[in-house]
């Protein structure tokens, strides 16, 4: 949570609202029905909720705390570190940079390449 609130810092044109109901309906039902472990559903969570865009704001923010928080409540590990460089990564994702396998390795043990724009 603490890169989360300290490296995507809120705005003051930040809006608490869900823009689409449908879409983030469609997000949890695809987490719920994502084959694999426990990390392929996190993946998808996570994935999702930054590409759909689902929330007026904070769609990234609540990407990183709502998997954090789905993973602990598996009783699994959230290994994406506390660093500022690492929120870059989460734009990459919005960006389609990385595949499904490699943000699942970065949550499920902290690695990932470095994201560059082409």
């Amino acid at each position: 949570m603490l890169l989360s609130l300290s490296l995507i810092r809120v705005k003051k044109a930040d809006q608490p609202k869900v823009l689409n109901q449908a879409r983030l309906f469609d997000i949890v039902k695809g987490c719920k029905e994502t084959e694999g472990d426990v990390y392929d559903k996190a993946m998808f969570l996570f994935k999702n909720l930054i590409k759909q865009h689902p929330f007026a704001s904070g769609n990234r923010r609540t990407a990183f705390i709502s998997t954090k928080a789905f993973l602990l409540e598996n009783k699994q590990n959230f290994n994406i570190k506390s660093d500022p460089e690492q929120a870059k990564i989460m734009l990459g994702i919005r960006e389609g940079y990385y595949t499904d396998e490699e943000i699942k390795e970065w949550i499920k043990h902290g690695k990932i390449k470095p994201f560059k724009r082409s």
